[in-house]
């Protein structure tokens, strides 16, 4: 059995009475229509139905067709707007246009199978939209709900690695186990990385999930802790360190931490195995209104085919290098929460540059 295909639902709105009766007479048996004889009456309409499409005459007394879409358009968005009318306003119909008030405009007096086309097209525009809304809410609802379980199962996994690495440690003190082969310090090393991929996913789901937060930002203890943190991964790496900050610098701390944490901790990462005088240079510029900060190295550098893919998920341009292929992507992200932008410098076999550009929370974002 069929299913009786749903009407169209149209709210025509005209200040001449004669003209709202012949709407109405034309089109009753096609659509469920409403008429309204101001935009007032309009309003009180919309505030009370669904409406699919909504038909406005420009010219009205108290208010243009034009008007009362630029307040439609942001009280319902929704329904499909057509303008009509019976005079050449052309400027006024190609501001409404590329403001995006109205679908089209239909010039009076009308032409029953061009309005009825008009309306059967903006109908079908109005599902289009409305179906991708829901498609677009499903994605969103299934997305969060797997960064959901991929951040609980992440942690879930830390905790039997825990356990074997503290079993190891255990061994390793007690000198129980004859190891000639060095099995167990494979078993070590096979751990401490599945844990650094953990980290690196929680950290990840942290980064796109945790609200913005404004604080204070002391560039001189965020460098501190996250120097602290890279040095032990090369304990020869000599840190350059300029800090010049001539004002109070409000910004995400958590974000910003994520951001000079993985970018240090690569130009610790990559350097080059022969290098004898290896370093990282940092330099912060910091005032009330931005940050300039300027992370350096004199590692391995990065090919040119490689500059524009850096900053892509699970990309890696250097595989002799245990990683993930997320740090960069996690950085770029976090960036672009606090309106920040980066750009890289690099040479192959020289060393990389980064230089990033964050502006202060307290001050509006560009549009």
């Amino acid at each position: 059995m069929e299913v009786p295909q749903k009407k169209i639902r149209v709210l025509y709105i005209d200040d001449e009475k004669n003209n709202l009766l012949a709407f109405n007479a034309s089109f009753r048996r096609q659509y469920e229509v409403f008429t309204a004889i101001s935009a007032a009456e309009g309003m009180k309409i919309l505030n009370e139905e669904v409406v699919h499409v909504i038909i406005a005459d420009q010219r009205m007394p108290q208010s243009t067709g034009v008007e009362f879409f630029d307040v439609v358009r942001v009280a319902f968005p929704d329904p499909i707007r057509i303008l009509m009318t019976g005079y050449t306003d052309v400027e006024a119909i190609i501001d409404a246009i590329n403001k995006g008030m109205i679908y089209r405009f239909i010039k009076k007096p009308w032409d029953e199978l061009e309005l009825a086309t008009s309306i059967q097209n903006g109908y079908e525009l109005y599902n289009t939209r409305h179906q991708l809304k829901t498609k677009i809410d499903e994605l969103e609802k299934s997305n969060h709900e797997l960064n959901r379980f991929v951040y609980s199962t992440s942690h879930d996994l830390r905790s039997p690695l825990a356990s074997v690495m503290g079993v190891l440690n255990l061994a390793k003190m007690e000198k129980s186990v004859d190891d000639p082969n060095g099995y167990m310090g494979m078993i070590e090393s096979c751990v401490k990385r599945m844990d650094f991929f953990i980290l690196k996913t929680i950290e990840y789901y942290k980064s796109i999930r945790v609200e913005n937060s404004f604080d204070e930002i002391d560039f001189n203890v965020l460098i501190e802790d996250s120097v602290s943190l890279c040095r032990y991964q090369n304990p020869n790496i000599d840190f350059e360190i300029t800090i010049e900050q001539t004002a109070p610098f409000h910004a995400d701390s958590f974000r910003m931490s994520v951001i000079l944490n993985n970018l240090i901790s690569n130009a610790v990462k990559y350097q080059k195995p022969e290098e004898e005088n290896p370093k990282v240079m940092i330099s912060i510029e910091a005032n009330g209104q931005q940050a300039k900060i300027i992370i350096e190295d004199n590692g391995v550098g990065i090919i040119d085919e490689h500059l524009n893919n850096i900053f892509k998920m699970f990309f890696r341009s250097n595989f002799t290098v245990t990683g993930l292929g997320i740090g960069l992507y996690i950085v770029k992200e976090a960036l672009t929460r606090i309106g920040g932008d980066i750009s890289v410098h690099s040479q192959h076999g020289t060393g990389t540059r980064f230089v990033l550009n964050v502006p202060d929370a307290t001050l509006p974002l560009l549009a």
